[in-house]
């Protein structure tokens, strides 16, 4: 397996492996927004490939504002981290995070945080294996005025 960073070249790979995590969004969109950050400071995204295929990405920001459980902020935030299914519990997200942990040192950052739904104990799991602790659970709302 081959970690590499976001680049023009593995962009389109990229943005279809994150459609496969947030089906809802829309390609031209997501590849937009992906595009944008190959030059970012405060955004770094690694693609895994097998030989010649994408297997999986992670996206970490930097964010300055309120980060849930945080103590000191700027924080690294993972944004999405996603492995095709027939690859995953081989290591590759563990390695993405790796990487993901080294950038954000090298950045000076001393926390790293994400998220995932209640329900997701694949992923809640997961956080917990690579060193995450739970920092709080929120229940969000909505009203249509």
């Amino acid at each position: 397996m081959h970690i590499e960073a976001l680049s023009t070249h593995n962009c389109q790979a990229l943005t279809e492996l994150a459609l496969k995590l947030w089906p809802e969004c829309v390609f031209e969109e997501e590849y937009e927004q992906f595009a944008e950050l190959i030059e970012s400071e405060n955004d770094i995204c690694y693609v895994a490939r097998e030989q010649e295929e994408y297997i999986g990405f992670v996206h970490v920001s930097i964010r300055h504002e309120y980060v849930e459980g945080a103590d000191d902020l700027p924080v690294a935030y993972v944004e999405g981290i996603y492995v095709k299914p027939k690859y995953q519990k081989q290591g590759v997200a563990k390695q993405l995070m790796a990487i993901s942990e080294t950038w954000a040192k090298q950045k000076g950052l001393t926390q790293m945080a994400s998220d995932t739904p209640v329900e997701n104990s694949t992923s809640i799991e997961f956080h917990q294996k690579i060193g995450f602790t739970e920092a709080e659970r929120i229940v969000c709302f909505i009203k249509a005025l």
